[in-house]
């Protein structure tokens, strides 16, 4: 006998019955809320400066002439861009990313290009079609949280890759290649997250000969390119090995957030159920958004307003540098990043920065504790992630003042 939904419910409601946890599928167990969004609760606060998102700052988004944009898109397209599209991805879109991605040594062609709802988006599809549960999969240490979370339902293990300044250790690498069946390996280039390092050139040329070698995957996640403040751009891993390396990148650094604009370039198995993934994920993403960002790309919109965004945040990078120059000693370090968002912070081994939080925050100043990032428990204890790309130069020399002031009086001068 089939019985309705409704009638179902009155049921549960006479009895008293609820759902159990034993309804979900044991990969829940692997998943939890981020901790960055937890923070970011708190830090958004009145009154907190927060040094603890990775907000682009609302000034950078091309609001003056979003109306230019839009009626452009219509112009161009009419009502295709309200419809249902194809998977792969709006073609102007495609096309105009296309040539974006050749300034950055990526040469692929149109049909080559997927578009995502985010780059968060590639990640979860590359984790369902690559991660089978125990997989080894190798990452910085740290990595990106949110890549953590991307990838953690499907239920790798985690090799832990050594980092320094100058990125990832290739012998470390190595080793883990050596070691273990590695089903891929996970690494941010430029400016990562949340470190703000870049691997250097020599560097990426030990990785692309090692995965040429043992014949590893590499994903490539490159978000922060564009933001160079100083120095030359590196070659892509993608230019150095392209048939051994997902490159995946957005526009939400240099176009907005909001609009979940995401793409890569892999090779063509992976390319293929990349796009199956998706088609149960949303069907494609957004058509307008899509067109309105191919738009501000064939249109010269982006080459003309990157530069202002560039000149909004390389002060306040000096900003952040200068004031913890000035206001902690010798036994903290940190990173000196050439772009990006974001910067390393790390202190001597008496500071928990995670116990340390709530105390800042009822100083009005927020950051993210370094531990999240680190997928071996009991790493970066004494480390933060410091954000300046959403915080103007006054906000951020007042809030790393706050900030050194209770670590000094917690570890002592």
């Amino acid at each position: 006998m089939i019985v309705s939904t409704k009638a179902n419910g009155r049921a549960a409601q006479a009895t008293g019955a609820s759902v159990s946890e034993d309804r979900l599928a044991s990969r829940t167990r692997r998943m939890s809320a981020s901790a960055i969004s937890e923070i970011l609760k708190v830090a958004s606060r009145p009154g907190v400066i927060s040094l603890a998102g990775g907000l682009p700052a609302p000034e950078s988004f091309p609001v003056a002439y979003a109306h230019e944009l839009i009626e452009g898109a219509l112009k161009k397209h009419g009502p295709s861009i309200f419809q249902y599209g194809p998977t792969e991805g709006f073609l102007p879109l495609r096309e105009a990313i296309a040539g974006y991605l050749a300034e950055r040594d990526v040469v692929a062609a149109a049909d080559e290009v997927v578009i995502t709802t985010g780059s968060q988006q590639t990640l979860d599809a590359l984790g369902k079609v690559l991660i089978s549960p125990g997989d080894k999969i190798a990452v910085e240490s740290p990595t990106y949280l949110g890549a953590i979370c991307g990838f953690n339902p499907y239920q790798p293990d985690y090799v832990a890759l050594e980092s320094d300044d100058d990125g990832v250790i290739p012998e470390a690498l190595e080793q883990a290649l050596e070691d273990h069946v590695i089903k891929f390996v996970y690494l941010i280039p430029n400016f990562q997250n949340p470190s703000g390092r870049t691997l250097s050139l020599a560097r990426r040329k030990a990785i692309a000969a090692m995965a040429r070698k043992h014949g590893a995957l590499i994903i490539e996640d490159d978000p922060y390119r564009s933001l160079r403040y100083e120095g030359e751009h590196l070659p892509t891993l993608w230019s150095l090995a392209p048939e051994l390396v997902v490159y995946a990148g957005t526009l939400s650094k240099v176009l907005s957030p909001g609009m979940r604009i995401g793409f890569c370039v892999a090779p063509p198995l992976i390319r293929r159920w990349i796009v199956l993934a998706k088609q149960g994920m949303d069907l494609h993403t957004s058509s307008l958004d899509q067109a309105i960002a191919a738009e501000y790309i064939s249109g010269g919109y982006l080459k003309s307003h990157l530069p202002d965004i560039i000149a909004l945040y390389r002060p306040r990078l000096g900003a952040m540098l200068d004031s913890l120059e000035e206001s902690l000693p010798k036994n903290y370090s940190w990173s000196h990043p050439e772009g990006g968002m974001f910067l390393w912070l790390s202190g001597p081994a008496g500071l928990d920065t995670e116990k340390l939080y709530p105390l800042a925050v009822e100083r009005n100043v927020a950051y993210v504790p370094g531990r999240y990032f680190f997928t071996t428990p009991g790493e970066g204890n004494n480390t933060a992630r410091l954000n300046f790309s959403n915080v103007d130069e006054a906000a951020i020399r007042t809030g790393i003042e706050k900030l050194a002031s209770l670590m000094l009086e917690t570890t002592g001068r």
